[in-house]
């Protein structure tokens, strides 16, 4: 059984990317079948622990450049940095007994909202969110891959 990961971040609603992307990843290899927790010998949880957002790269506005069409002072990040936590466990029904456990980390680097005209001040905030939502969801591809690989190797 795969339940619904716990999510500690304060990003409501990520904690579906990963489980989804789990059960996709137990679906397509058929090494274990997926059934409800009443009826499985171990249960898989999965908590998202950590997300942090880091802005990287920047560009800014001085007198001395006019290129970039930023006002003096101003201050544009150019990226983001996305970094995820995750951690599993793999739980023996009957005692209760961790039987396996592993945290994985990814990161994802995208592209910060373009301010790309001087008469445009202010940039598209939905882009952003959709922007930092669909780069969780590749992390969650990612992480979940490697989790499969790493936890049916063992077994």
């Amino acid at each position: 059984a795969i339940p619904m990961f716990k999510n500690k971040t304060i990003e409501p609603g990520i904690e579906r990317f990963f489980t989804n992307q789990l059960i996709k990843e137990f679906a397509r290899s058929k090494v274990a079948t997926i059934s409800s927790k009443a009826l499985a010998p171990v249960v898989l949880e999965g908590t998202v622990e950590k997300l942090e957002f880091k802005h990287g790269g920047q560009i800014s506005g001085s007198p001395d450049d006019t290129s970039n069409n930023l006002p003096t002072g101003a201050v544009l990040t150019t990226e983001y940095r996305i970094y995820v936590t995750v951690r599993l466990k793999l739980i023996r029904q009957s005692d209760k007994k961790v039987l396996w456990q592993s945290d994985f980390l990814g990161e994802r680097v995208y592209a910060a909202p373009q301010i790309g005209l001087p008469v445009v001040n202010s940039a598209n905030p939905l882009y952003n969110h959709s922007a930092r939502h669909e780069n969780i969801k590749l992390i969650a591809i990612d992480l979940m891959a490697d989790a499969h690989d790493r936890l049916t190797e063992n077994f």
